[in-house]
């Protein structure tokens, strides 16, 4: 399979709620292959399908430290997390050259279709958590800065603009 390019924010892709998926096929594991391959690229610990253009509900999340680990996952949504939050810096490949501590649950229990096509449930705890729920929220249209108050927001965005110009 390839990497792709991730595309720019704002793009309208990145701002939409992703398409369910009602079957996975051929063409759908295809795609999962690519986002593999792009998140290796990055590198980085997960990739939404919206993040490359593509606006299904589509994830892999690799933390595992030796890779190879990917968990891929169609329509994912949280059905339980922790009351417990954690800290992580998050970024995104959609907007280069910044970065946000954000406070998330540290452990999330997730329903998603796997690549078998069966509905499967999983715990994710700790970096695992924060990348699924990282990648649950590009699929529902919104950045990890969505999370930061309104100013912080505003200062994140043109320190990326600053970035950009800077190429």
């Amino acid at each position: 399979m390839t990497a792709r390019p991730c595309l720019p924010w704002p793009h309208p892709v990145l701002k939409t709620p992703a398409s369910d998926v009602d079957a996975i096929t051929d063409d759908v594991r295809a795609i999962w292959a690519d986002m593999i391959d792009t998140m290796e690229a990055m590198p980085g610990y997960g990739l939404a399908a919206v993040q490359i253009g593509v606006p299904l509900r589509l994830a892999v999340v690799d933390c595992s430290t030796q890779r190879g680990q990917a968990v891929r996952m169609a329509n994912p949504i949280v059905l339980h997390a922790s009351g417990q939050l954690r800290e992580h810096e998050e970024a995104s490949p959609n907007l280069p050259g910044v970065s946000a501590v954000i406070r998330r649950p540290r452990a999330v229990t997730v329903q998603f279709l796997n690549a078998a096509g069966e509905v499967e449930e999983r715990d994710f705890v700790g970096l695992w958590a924060t990348s699924v729920q990282h990648q649950i929220d590009h699929l529902a249209g919104k950045m990890y800065f969505d999370h930061l108050s309104p100013l912080k927001r505003k200062m994140l965005v043109a320190r990326a603009e600053k970035y950009r110009k800077r190429g």
